[in-house]
């Protein structure tokens, strides 16, 4: 089977299933009979954009981040209005603080929009670091959305 048709298979487990671990993925891939290793599932969620989010029922489940610039700043807004706490600058970086199980996604969403400001950022559970090449950008990054989190 080629990356392809794994991809897709894929994508078709993570819309139907409730997979919340790569091992389970790897266990409804086998169910389906395809054969993978858990390094090539790895770099097929990093390639596809799967990531672990809390779905309608509070359940923590893989999903698909897909979407263009515009439609991720407007879904970025909407997050941080939705599950973010707050936002503190430490020098080059931004430190954002969510909700439970909303770390990976609201970093997804940063990562997918490609902020020119934004090196990178690294999520947990519940925190977000958001890595600015200068101070300057970093205190561009809060000012943006400072005002959208939580009161």
């Amino acid at each position: 089977m080629n990356k392809s048709e794994r991809q897709a298979a894929m994508t078709k487990i993570i819309n139907s299933q409730v997979i919340s671990t790569q091992d389970e993925l790897l266990a409804a891939l086998k169910a389906a009979g395809i054969e993978a290793t858990q390094a090539t599932i790895s770099r097929d969620i990093r390639e596809m954009q799967v990531v672990k989010a809390q779905d309608a029922t509070g359940q923590v489940r893989y999903t698909i981040f897909r979407g263009d610039s515009q439609s991720q700043l407007e879904r970025l807004s909407n997050s941080i209005r939705e599950v973010g706490l707050s936002i503190t600058q430490v020098q080059f970086m931004n430190v954002i603080k969510t909700l439970p199980s909303n770390g990976n996604l609201m970093a997804a969403i940063i990562d997918d929009i490609g902020f020119s400001q934004v090196v990178g950022t690294l999520a947990g559970h519940d925190t977000i670091v958001v890595i600015s090449p200068s101070e300057a950008d970093a205190t561009w990054f809060n000012t943006q959305y400072q005002n959208a989190f939580i009161q």
